[in-house]
């Protein structure tokens, strides 16, 4: 292609991400977000499997191993605090909850940005309104800007993509599990360590907590559902029915309650999974939780977002049409996402128990779970959906 800007919508991982291989294989990147400023809040997320090497040939694992958040492992714990059952980091590799490269999602923001600020154009508080294709270029409206001709366009922003129904309509179906999530920081207390800590409530409702690197604790409440549409409630709505539904859950429910009234940084989702039967039109595509978000229940959604913008630029840099390109990619990709979001019979559900006795088992099976046999027999037998794909050599790909 004559003219080589491709324009990103989104600003967190995977817009970055591919920003940086498009620059690598000499595309002209510009990446718009809506937000007004680079977004360096969120929780924790791993990088793993084939990811791991993605980020290795961007030179950039050892930034992300600096800023690690220490996280031992996670111990499940009753009412009174006591340890049921404990998953170590060595464990990882088996399944583990916690992994070795465990970072908080604004910290890889901010890693992927440092290294793409001097090639990439960003373009902060805006959004795209509307695109025309023209078969040989993209004419792209924004809210605020002037309108732009570019070769190629790329929805990055998340499982809400507002760019992602300009470039294949309402086709995409979102998988709900009934499962409501809300992430924010709190105070870090006494009973705080290095180990996430995992507690069930009944009436299927959890509390997690998990430590950072700045002195603070990730917390985020889970819980089941048959009611649709709170995650479209305000943010002061959304922390009173927390505050409702978590009145009498037990544990250190009050403390995450009162760090709630006052955290700035809440997040509310209803966990889903973006089911898409194609990720491109003319000569726009999607990447990331845009076209494929495999859900926090996978663990798999950084990783996937940094694969999939290493695929996509690598294709893109090996085709003259971007057609052929944005095929090559989804071909590729495909297989492994199809494997990551299909989650075990019973997930959301066996995880979150209706009644204390429910609980009892729960904290049965992962006892058993958690013992040095079923370890090694995780060790040796297990298989990581993240090692899904054999990632392809491309010129100027690290």
């Amino acid at each position: 292609m004559e003219h080589r800007t491709v324009l990103i919508s989104g600003a967190s991982i995977a817009g970055p991400a591919l920003a940086f291989w498009l620059a690598r294989h000499g595309f002209r990147p510009v990446v718009v977000e809506r937000a007004g400023a680079l977004r360096l809040g969120g929780q924790n997320i791993d990088v793993r499997g084939a990811a791991r090497k993605v980020a290795r040939r961007m030179g950039i694992e050892d930034d992300i191993r600096a800023a690690t958040t220490g996280e031992q492992g996670l111990r499940f714990v009753d009412e009174r605090g006591a340890t049921q059952a404990e998953f170590p980091v060595e464990n990882a590799d088996a399944g583990g909850f916690t992994k070795e490269l465990e970072i908080l999602r604004g910290d890889l923001a901010r890693i992927l940005y440092d290294r793409t600020r001097d090639t990439t154009e960003y373009i902060f508080g805006d959004q795209i309104t509307a695109l025309r294709d023209h078969g040989d270029r993209v004419t792209v409206s924004f809210e605020h800007g002037a309108d732009r001709d570019v070769a190629l366009v790329v929805a990055a922003d998340g499982i809400r993509s507002r760019t992602r129904s300009l470039i294949v309509g309402d086709e995409p179906r979102i998988r709900r599990f009934g499962l409501y999530g809300s992430y924010f920081t709190i105070p870090r207390g006494a009973s705080d360590s290095a180990w996430a800590r995992w507690y069930n409530a009944p009436g299927r409702r959890a509390i997690l907590l998990r430590p950072d690197n700045v002195g603070t604790t990730r917390a985020s409440l889970w819980f089941l559902s048959r009611q649709r549409g709170h995650e479209r409630l305000g943010v002061a709505e959304q922390k009173a029915l927390l505050a409702s539904v978590y009145a009498d859950a037990g544990w250190e429910a009050p403390r995450v309650l009162a760090g709630l009234a006052h955290a700035e940084d809440a997040y509310f989702e209803s966990i889903s999974q973006v089911m898409a039967p194609r990720w491109s039109h003319g000569r726009a595509a999607l990447v990331g939780d845009a076209a494929y978000c495999p859900s926090p229940l996978s663990g798999m959604g950084a990783s996937l977002a940094l694969v999939g913008a290493y695929v996509l630029a690598g294709e893109l840099s090996r085709h003259a049409d971007p057609r052929d390109a944005f095929a090559a990619y989804e071909k590729r990709l495909r297989p492994l996402v199809d494997m990551v979001q299909k989650l075990p019979p019973g997930v959301p559900w066996i995880a979150y128990p209706r009644s204390r006795p429910g609980i009892s088992v729960l904290h049965r099976v992962v006892r058993l779970a958690s013992s040095p046999l079923a370890r090694r027999l995780g060790g040796r037998l297990g298989s990581s959906p993240a090692d899904g794909i054999e990632l392809p050599d491309y010129p100027n790909g690290g």
